[in-house]
């Protein structure tokens, strides 16, 4: 059965009715694939609590625009004032699960590390979130996306040969290989602790460790010799003369994705490749091969190939700004994008036949939800007062 379109949901702060509806979440204010990864759990229903501390996480960014923070609740604690670090483990012993992204050893000093977590909560489940990981030589050095990235490998596999790596935003190391692994590990080690005679643990997910198990398959393919340790020169990595991307007359790109014969046999087809261009596996004449469906591609523009290809199994895509892509037809009927309080942004992914996830609330303000978070999680006096004499969260 294939689960509905996520509807548009209506501004507000309805329930929750995603599969982890009833999962409490305490995260401790970051930057980069933590709060990602607590924005993951939120969409899927868990009620996720965003530890903000006065002065922000360090990025200037309206905490309205965050959208990162949708769907959670924020309170204000400064772990390095008296109360702070019993106001955060009072939040511990009632939570499920308890993110940071701390460098190694920092939640410890705060005294909010794991052994203190887990004292007041045996089954909690405990998600550290780095670049470089909790040991090894450079767990204690600064870092970003870019540089774990480049030393598993991953950055110097894509982009053109011959020229500098393409650098894919920082969606390869903090999202995929950082904030989706932690989530793996997270709801793994939840499982684990929600069965008989189950505990709680550390998940230590580290950036390098995911952004290196994403290429798996390359790696097995390299070792089978069917992958050039060399960018651009690959099936897969715009090498293929049918498997990347063109230019059309106006500017814009079209994606082209034909591997398989019967795919390649349809996209030559509606192209109208001349007969005089290289067959697909001449090897050796895949650059003329290439410059022969360039020049087609460049004599219409990319609305104009849209119509020729829509509909057909050639494989073939515009290349869409972020702007464009919630008016595509077939991500606008799936309801792949949707506008909460004024802002579109990507539906809660993926999608659940009987507990579907929503946009229930905006992005969390800096310690607005205060009084709703002592009263739901039932916070004694002594966790209560760190959280109302904290300052009001910045207007606008």
């Amino acid at each position: 059965m294939t689960p509905p379109p996520v509807p548009n949901p209506t501004p507000g702060t309805g329930p929750s009715t995603g599969p982890l509806a009833g999962v409490r979440v305490v995260e401790l204010a970051g930057i980069g694939p933590g709060p990602f990864a607590a924005m993951v759990l939120a969409d899927l229903g868990a009620d996720v609590v965003r530890v903000d501390r006065p002065g922000g996480a360090g990025l200037a960014i309206d905490p309205a625009y965050d959208l990162t923070n949708r769907n959670k609740r924020s309170v204000l604690i400064d772990l390095k004032e008296d109360g702070g670090a019993g106001a955060v483990l009072d939040l511990a012993e009632r939570a499920d699960v308890f993110i940071e992204g701390y460098r190694p050893g920092v939640a410890e000093r705060l005294g909010v590390g794991p052994d203190a977590c887990l004292a007041r909560n045996p089954r909690l489940v405990y998600g550290r979130m780095t670049g470089w990981g909790q040991d090894g030589p450079l767990a204690d050095r600064a870092g970003h996306d870019i540089g774990y990235i480049a030393v598993t490998g991953t950055l110097g596999m894509i982009g053109r040969d011959g020229e500098a790596p393409t650098v894919p935003a920082n969606l390869v190391g903090d999202y995929a290989g950082g904030s989706l692994y932690l989530v793996i590990g997270v709801l793994a080690a939840l499982q684990h602790a929600r069965a008989e005679g189950g505990r709680g643990q550390v998940v230590d997910a580290a950036v390098v460790d995911g952004a290196a198990h994403l290429a798996t398959m390359i790696h097995g393919m390299m070792a089978a010799g069917g992958w050039q340790d060399r960018r651009g020169t690959n099936l897969l990595d715009g090498g293929c003369p049918f498997y990347g991307c063109y230019e059309t007359s106006d500017g814009q790109y079209m994606a082209v994705g034909a591997l398989e014969q019967r795919f390649y046999a349809e996209f030559v087809r509606l192209l109208e490749l001349p007969d005089s261009a290289p067959a697909r596996k001449e090897f050796d004449r895949w650059d003329e091969l290439r410059a022969a469906v360039a020049a087609r591609f460049h004599q219409r523009t990319r609305a104009e190939w849209t119509e020729v290809f829509e509909g057909s199994d050639a494989c073939v895509a515009p290349v869409l700004s972020l702007r464009e892509a919630p008016a595509h037809p077939h991500l606008a009927a799936r309801g792949t994008f949707v506008e909460h309080t004024g802002i579109p942004q990507p539906a809660p992914a993926p999608r659940f036949s009987a507990t579907p996830g929503s946009v229930r609330r905006g992005p969390a303000l800096p310690g607005a939800d205060t009084e709703s978070v002592a009263r739901d999680w039932g916070l004694p006096a002594r966790a209560v007062a760190p959280l109302s004499d904290a300052p009001a969260p910045p207007a606008g």
